[in-house]
């Protein structure tokens, strides 16, 4: 009881500063990314003029200060023991999964039956099937708590049933380049070489069980022949992905009392067991910079990511920062956003829910704006937009 109400009180006070405009303060408890943080806030405050004093909530670049209110909310937890490694999102994100039900049961057994007719399949029908789950991967991203204040955002519709009607909302449409790069690796691969696919995961819930479909066609397919995951490691923008989130949903799908499902989860389960899923945790995925500085602020991270073979990016938080949330030209090129960041090539799989959109086709935005004033923010349209050798 003592540790939750340090924790309120914590909370109370950081909403407090962020209501009334107070200055950014350092982080004051010791973790991992503390002194990293601290060097941020020290780069901020040197981008002002004498005049402007300390970095402050309502006139510092958003991306910053949202990033950092997850951050002082996670600090609030850690400064509270024995509840330090409480997920303050953790119930939200569970009633997420549990409400999406009816679709996941879709989902499983369509991936099963899948299973069994895939040695049939020609290329052409390998490639359909390729884009449909792609596009599910996609639309699965619309479940977004931090998007509805953590209101209810779960899937209840059978969403394979909508992709054709959905189809004209995707804004960018890269998918015939995944594919032409992961059947070229196929083609020619030889017996021990292998295809290496990376997933930076966004939400957990629904939107994790569409990604790990995805994941799991792409091996028994052979377009890939492992696929490694990076999540957060701290509890982040309400419904991102932890090691425990990731875990958790594995064992709450195997422990379905649905046949498919349950045999899609004990599947999960043995690739991660045999090291054909690889899942990653890093701290740079809750630091507030943006992905054109890893190569200087985690090396390591990015090193890891030149050995993919392709890079998909999940989300929203990805794609701001993957385009350093700049207010660019609708026009301008994914690969000149991007500000040299290209550690393998990579493909961005967002649903629009943040006002920064690149590479469109000249008057495209002009044209959405004109019939919808808020079509950047409202998860209705979608992209997969790619970088990388054509």
């Amino acid at each position: 009881m003592e540790a939750e109400k340090k924790a309120i009180s914590l909370l109370s006070k950081l909403r407090n500063e962020m209501q009334t405009d107070k200055p950014i303060i350092p982080l004051v408890e010791k973790f991992a990314d503390t002194d990293i943080w601290n060097q941020y806030l020290e780069y901020q405050q040197s981008l002002l003029n004498e005049s402007d004093g300390k970095p402050r909530w309502f006139y510092s670049p958003w991306l910053f200060v949202e990033c950092y209110m997850y951050r002082r909310i996670h600090e609030a937890v850690i400064q509270s023991p024995p509840i330090d490694d409480f997920d303050v999102f953790r119930e939200s994100k569970e009633q997420n999964f549990f409400e999406s039900q009816e679709s996941i049961i879709a989902l499983c057994t369509h991936l099963q039956e899948l299973m069994k007719t895939i040695e049939d399949l020609d290329e052409n029908q390998l490639k359909h099937e390729f884009f449909k789950l792609l596009q599910i991967s996609l639309w699965g991203n619309k479940c977004d708590l931090s998007l509805t204040g953590g209101e209810n955002s779960s899937q209840k519709t059978n969403i394979m049933n909508y992709l054709e009607d959905l189809k004209p909302f995707i804004l960018v449409n890269d998918m015939e380049h995944l594919w032409s790069l992961l059947s070229n690796c196929k083609k020619t691969r030889e017996k021990e070489s292998i295809t290496r696919v990376d997933i930076v995961l966004d939400n957990s819930g629904f939107e994790l069980i569409t990604d790990l479909i995805l994941a799991d066609f792409l091996l028994f397919s052979n377009l890939a022949t492992e696929i490694h995951f990076y999540g957060k490691t701290i509890p982040w923008f309400v419904s991102d992905t932890t090691i425990h989130d990731f875990n958790w949903l594995i064992d709450e799908v195997k422990h379905s009392n649905h046949k498919w499902v349950s045999k899609c989860g004990a599947d999960w389960e043995n690739y991660v067991k045999t090291g054909r899923w690889v899942y990653h945790d890093h701290i740079f995925w809750t630091l507030p910079h943006e992905f054109c500085a890893m190569s200087q602020v985690a090396p390591d991270l990015y090193a890891e990511l030149q050995k993919a073979h392709l890079i998909l990016f999940k989300g929203d938080l990805n794609y701001r920062k993957l385009t350093g949330d700049r207010k660019w030209e609708f026009t301008v090129p994914f690969h000149q956003a991007l500000t040299g960041f290209h550690p393998a090539p990579l493909c961005s799989i967002r649903t629009l829910k943040a006002e920064i959109q690149v590479g469109l086709q000249p008057g495209q935005g002009e044209q959405l704006a004109a019939s919808e004033p808020n079509w950047l923010t409202t998860g209705k349209y979608g992209i997969f937009q790619f970088d990388g050798p054509l």
